[in-house]
């Protein structure tokens, strides 16, 4: 398998599936092409039909959209999702809503890891936002991580397709000094402290490329 991906520092959708791909087990070669510079879309092209990252190459199949990697990912490997059918569906649910919803923080705080802008980005949409992330996690994990699924310290215990969701966000907490109360802040610790994330942070922060548009306060 190949995965297509982004810069490291700016693209949270080629994050999304990375972690996953990592938490299946499976190997798969990583090709990153730097985004919006002379030559990117058409070297984008040669693999994905979208002309957009991510995408998964798998014997000449591809798969492109965040979501619909990891969904393909979790087909060979079932572990991705959690086993019980009420946490699953879950799971799910959350999922899809942070591939549709959260503009306001997208627009606002989008994921720039080599940056510390702590206290930008806040207007009322993108607190909102905040709001309603914070609240999904303290849900997930009252329900299903630390009650129902002790096995871990995510949102359903062990990592699943949720956590890779929502690794971006934990970036972006970071980046702009978001700190958020009880369980969701011993989550976004947890999350921070994966080795995947620590390693996807450290190739971030050795990047050299810069996307002006993306370095929104300097």
């Amino acid at each position: 398998m190949k995965l297509i991906i982004g810069n490291k520092n700016y693209s949270s959708w080629s994050l999304r599936p990375w972690m996953a791909a990592r938490a299946s087990g499976q190997s798969f070669e990583e090709i990153r092409i730097p985004l919006f510079i002379e030559g990117s879309r058409e070297r984008i092209l040669q693999h994905s039909p979208s002309g957009k990252v991510p995408c998964l190459i798998d014997h000449g199949l591809a798969v492109w959209d965040s979501l619909a990697v990891c969904e393909y990912l979790a087909e060979k490997s079932p572990s991705l999702w959690p086993a019980d059918p009420a946490a699953r569906a879950v799971a799910r649910a959350i999922s899809a809503e942070m591939h549709s919803s959260f503009q306001d923080l997208r627009e606002n705080m989008p994921m720039n890891i080599r940056k510390d802008y702590a206290g930008k980005g806040h207007t009322p949409g993108v607190d909102a936002n905040i709001a309603r992330i914070e609240a999904i996690w303290n849900d997930c994990r009252a329900r299903f991580g630390t009650k129902a699924n002790p096995g871990g310290p995510y949102l359903f215990g062990a990592f699943s397709i949720a956590d890779a969701m929502y690794a971006p966000v934990c970036f972006r907490f970071k980046t702009y000094g978001v700190q958020p109360a009880g369980a969701a802040a011993e989550y976004l610790a947890a999350m921070l402290a994966h080795p995947a994330m620590k390693e996807w942070e450290a190739a971030a922060r050795a990047e050299t490329e810069s996307i002006p548009a993306e370095d929104l306060y300097g």
